[in-house]
């Protein structure tokens, strides 16, 4: 098993896109890249601790490469927009990749760099690359929140279309 961190916005929509991938073992969300330690949500939304909402994938590398977990990160948020993803706005919704060795990282620099080459997106990519210090998992409530709500406004309007555009890109490469 292997562990990969990605920050890219609202944690509730980032966890549910993931989770649809095969070799996908487990996702949690959580906070991570800034200080103190133990934050809480109420912490966080402060945006004074420097923390991200983050996911952390579980998976497994036999059936599932960190380059597609990279391409389903790209895919599935604005990497161009500074500290916010659409509405939500603060450092807590950047978009980050903590690398967790040297090797996510080479990975990590290279796809940014063939992105911004190819110029993919029409400004440049401002998502960080930070390394992985400590993974602080978010409050119970918030764990795989999309799937146990459904039907509450956020998950509708701005989750739900995010595992819908996933569906319909990489449909053949998800889970049935």
């Amino acid at each position: 098993m292997a562990k990969a961190t990605f920050a890219a916005g609202c944690f509730w929509g980032v966890e549910a896109t993931f989770r649809q991938l095969p070799g996908v073992i487990s996702t949690r969300v959580g906070y991570t890249g800034g200080k103190p330690a133990n934050p809480t949500y109420e912490d966080v939304c402060t945006d004074s601790t420097g923390h991200a909402e983050a996911v952390e994938v579980d998976y497994d590398p036999a059936k599932l490469s960190y380059d597609k977990l990279l391409e389903v990160f790209w895919e599935n948020h604005d990497p161009t927009q500074l500290n916010r993803q659409g509405n939500d706005h603060g450092r807590q919704y950047r978009s980050a990749i903590f690398y967790a060795d040297e090797e996510q990282k080479r990975i990590s620099e290279a796809y940014i760099r063939q992105l911004n080459e190819a110029r993919v997106f029409t400004d440049p990519i401002v998502t960080t690359l930070e390394p992985l210090e400590s993974f602080y998992p978010a409050e119970e409530y918030h764990q795989d929140y999309a799937a146990r709500n459904p039907n509450q406004p956020y998950i509708v309007y701005v989750a739900q279309p995010k595992v819908d555009k996933l569906r319909e890109n990489f449909a053949e490469k998800l889970k049935q």
